[in-house]
């Protein structure tokens, strides 16, 4: 762009009468080139630009005249700016590359990748932040292999800022380490709460009193082909089969969520599903469920996914991830985070992820 300018300077310059000038393309030259361009190639636009017009004066023989000269000092000092332009462009830039750089060892230290295959499952899980460049927020999942099988969790703390991701560091914390010890998912689900309880008491904020976490707990024992959810307020997850059945695994009687156990009593029932060969259990947040059209119908998974046949985990999330794409047109309002946990056909081989860190922009 900045060298069509010049060149249409040039043009306009040297084809109309002498009283029009093109100064205006060649003072436009640099100052595009400044936020796109490096300083070196700013520097170089801005001295073409200026050259331009001392070859257009020598063409015309207006050299020494005032209006020659006063063309020639505004496109210098426009140029001198975009020079200024150009610096404080690339400095705001280095200082966000710092920033993304530490939001994403944040995620990674917060909510790592899980590993693609764990205790003999395909796993495979995806953040995904309704705000561009935004990293993580108050959305949580985990996949842990302990003595009990595996367990998972997925989760989404109420809030939002850095309050909600310090709520989601105490609730994987406690996750990680209660997943090897508590013998039931209830059990579990007591640690967390208690150590929410623990957070609420240490910050003095309003939202540390009222906060609270919707969550679903799995566990998938080992040698056995059963799945075993304690859904705490949480959207139900759904079981794909190999043939494209799909069912919703909504709990029987629902439960408060984390944090509001002292509201009610019920603390919730653990519930046993078959979890067959080749079947994907999906775990998902409501950024998915409360993704609206522009008409503003929400979301339906089972309803988009039902009777679809995907290779694995991994092809599902990358699925449903575009569906709610197209489906808000690229303008969702919450977070997503994604868990899909499969079971392998018998004498399937392994899989590789290809795309193990997935990243929201703009577009569609």
């Amino acid at each position: 762009m900045p060298t069509v300018l010049i060149i249409v300077g040039l043009a306009f310059d040297m084809l109309t009468p002498p009283n029009f000038t093109g100064s205006p393309f060649f003072s436009a030259a640099p100052l595009i080139a400044a936020p796109l361009f490096s300083f070196r190639a700013t520097a170089l636009t801005g001295a073409l630009a200026s050259l331009a017009v001392v070859v257009l004066h020598l063409y015309h023989g207006t050299t020494w005249k005032v209006e020659a000269l006063t063309e020639l000092v505004t496109v210098v000092t426009v140029s001198g700016l975009a020079l200024l332009i150009n610096r404080v462009v690339r400095r705001s830039g280095e200082r966000l590359a710092s920033a993304r750089g530490i939001a994403e060892a944040a995620q990674r230290a917060v909510l790592p990748t899980p590993a693609e295959r764990i205790g003999g499952l395909h796993v495979s899980a995806r953040y995904e932040a309704a705000q561009a460049d935004a990293f993580i927020g108050g959305d949580l999942y985990a996949v842990q292999e302990t003595p009990y099988g595996v367990r998972l969790a997925v989760g989404d703390v109420r809030g939002k800022g850095l309050g909600a991701v310090e709520a989601v560091a105490v609730v994987l914390g406690a996750f990680r380490e209660a997943a090897e010890t508590e013998p039931t998912l209830d059990e579990l689900a007591q640690r967390l709460e208690r150590a929410l309880a623990r957070e609420g008491t240490r910050r003095d904020s309003l939202d540390a009193v009222e906060g609270f976490t919707t969550c679903v707990l799995g566990e998938i024992p080992p040698e056995a082909h059963v799945l075993r959810l304690l859904n705490r307020g949480h959207p139900e997850p759904l079981l794909l089969h190999a043939d494209g059945e799909l069912l919703a695994l909504g709990p029987q009687e629902p439960a408060v969520p984390l944090g509001l156990g002292e509201l009610d009593g019920r603390p919730g029932r653990v519930e046993e599903w078959a979890f067959p060969a080749g079947a994907t259990l999906l775990l998902f947040t409501d950024g998915v469920t409360e993704a609206r059209d522009r008409a503003g119908a929400f979301y339906d998974p089972a309803d988009r996914l039902r009777g679809r046949v995907f290779p694995g985990p991994e092809e599902l999330l990358g699925a449903l991830s575009s569906d709610v794409r197209r489906h808000t047109g690229g303008a969702a309002t919450d977070d997503m985070a994604l868990l899909a946990v499969g079971r392998p056909r018998e004498g399937e081989p392994e899989r590789r992820r290809t795309v193990p860190v997935v990243r929201r922009d703009d577009g569609l």
